[in-house]
């Protein structure tokens, strides 16, 4: 599948906004603790450290909230990261700003499961083309993992079940899902509302 961006330029998926807030001290003091784990995130083999060592960050230590029951519904990249839930979109928002941070393009992109899933897209330095990066959180059944060379995502789509995959990558929050994680009381609150197709 190629993938398409939204906004031609790709300064567009490095700016900081309410959601992707990654001039935020939480976001900027998370970065630091991931940055000294990995050499220089600038060259393009620490870039790559720099972005696995924040994809499992946001994977395997912040729980997806349907996972762990937690009823907390988060949207704001430094919320994710200080109340430690989040649904994929989240998730992703958080990543995202990790990314961003450090200057690595990071896109936002979707796929439509029973409701709309949420991942991101990364270029690294160096690179011709985006990859796709699922931080949901393994369980068993799911294995997503950090992979430029071809995809490891949490659910690859059925299209028997009419699952597919959005080709289009966004700088920011598909309004629809933003929308929805605002506007949700409590997660169960947020099972009911969340798209089913973009």
């Amino acid at each position: 599948m190629e993938l398409i961006q939204k906004t031609p330029d790709i300064a567009a998926c490095l700016a900081a906004d309410d959601v992707i807030d990654h001039e935020h001290p939480l976001v900027r003091e998370t970065t630091a603790m991931l940055r000294s784990r990995v050499a220089d995130a600038y060259s393009y083999v620490d870039a790559s450290a720099y972005a696995k060592a924040a994809y499992e960050f946001v994977r395997d230590t912040i729980p997806h909230s349907y996972d762990s029951g937690d009823a907390r519904v988060t949207w704001r990249a430094s919320d994710v990261l200080a109340r430690r839930t989040g649904i994929c979109h989240a998730k992703s928002h958080a990543l995202a700003a990790l990314l961003r941070a450090e200057g690595i393009p990071t896109a936002l992109c979707y796929q439509k499961l029973d409701v709309v899933h949420g991942l991101v897209a990364v270029r690294l330095p160096g690179a011709d083309r985006w990859a796709r990066q699922d931080p949901r959180g393994n369980k068993p059944g799911v294995d997503a993992q950090f992979r430029t060379d071809r995809e490891q995502l949490a659910w690859p789509v059925r299209p028997e079940c009419n699952e597919l995959d959005y080709p289009v990558l966004f700088a920011e929050p598909h309004p629809a899902v933003l929308q929805c994680l605002k506007e949700a009381v409590d997660r169960p609150h947020l099972s009911q509302i969340l798209p089913t197709e973009l």
